[in-house]
């Protein structure tokens, strides 16, 4: 089976990031071969004292823990220049890969299919979100998020040149439209499943509308300096990956 490098980057995930360690190696079917590196962007909290405590009481399941600064686009890049493996598999800190990850992205990128995602889930049973999980079946630009995570052999989006670092927000959005114009994207029928936190804490539609407005405003061409500033005013909170 092919080799996987799998990056998750991480600010103030103390509440999350014990159980999705858990999760990348216990759902995968091959841990010994996975490579795993975590990327923390000045986390305040106890996340990098929770990380070192498992490097310790795991050393059977490797960790490469690096410092860099805020920001997904900057810590995934990050991350993706230390990947020794072919392929690069992003995943959020709050979010859980489907059982056999490793074997399925694996078996499905070829010299045609080079970059794709997973459906997703929340983790909570309020008929929107199950909803709007349900359209990230289809294979259509618009229906896709980092959340899904996302697996790209490594020579792809070295070539793209990554995560374009201007965007806090919507970096994915901005890679995955590349990725759609450069390759067969693939989005395969097994479920991550996201945490809906931000939704509980500010509101399932007042998110959600705010949500809307910054990727319409996105796909009409705002700047990544726009784009931030409406998402500071209306969503953004310090010290959280966003």
């Amino acid at each position: 089976m092919r080799s996987i490098s799998l990056v998750v980057p991480t600010l103030n995930e103390e509440q999350n990031i014990l159980r999705t360690l858990e999760c990348i190696f216990e759902y995968a079917s091959n841990p010994r071969e996975l490579e795993l590196i975590v990327v923390d962007g000045g986390s305040t909290d106890s996340t990098v004292a929770l990380l070192e405590q498992w490097q310790m009481n795991h050393p059977e399941q490797a960790i490469t823990l690096l410092m860099g600064p805020a920001g997904r686009a900057r810590q995934m890049n990050l991350g993706a220049s230390h990947a020794r493996a072919d392929i690069v598999y992003f995943l959020h800190a709050d979010t859980q890969p489907p059982k056999n990850y490793d074997k399925l992205i694996a078996c499905n990128l070829d010299a045609t299919q080079q970059a794709g995602c997973f459906r997703m889930a929340f983790d909570t049973n309020h008929w929107w979100l199950k909803l709007a999980a349900w359209g990230t079946r289809f294979n259509w630009r618009f229906c896709r998020g980092g959340d899904q995570s996302l697996f790209v052999q490594k020579d792809l989006f070295n070539q793209l040149g990554g995560y374009d670092q201007r965007h806090i927000i919507c970096e994915d959005l901005n890679l995955i439209d590349r990725l759609y114009r450069a390759t067969h994207f693939i989005v395969l029928p097994h479920q991550v499943i996201s945490s809906a936190r931000k939704y509980r804490t500010l509101g399932i539609w007042y998110l959600q509308w705010h949500f809307w407005v910054i990727q319409l405003n996105y796909r009409k061409g705002h700047t990544p300096e726009q784009l931030w500033a409406y998402y500071q005013r209306n969503i953004g909170t310090v010290g959280e990956n966003q």
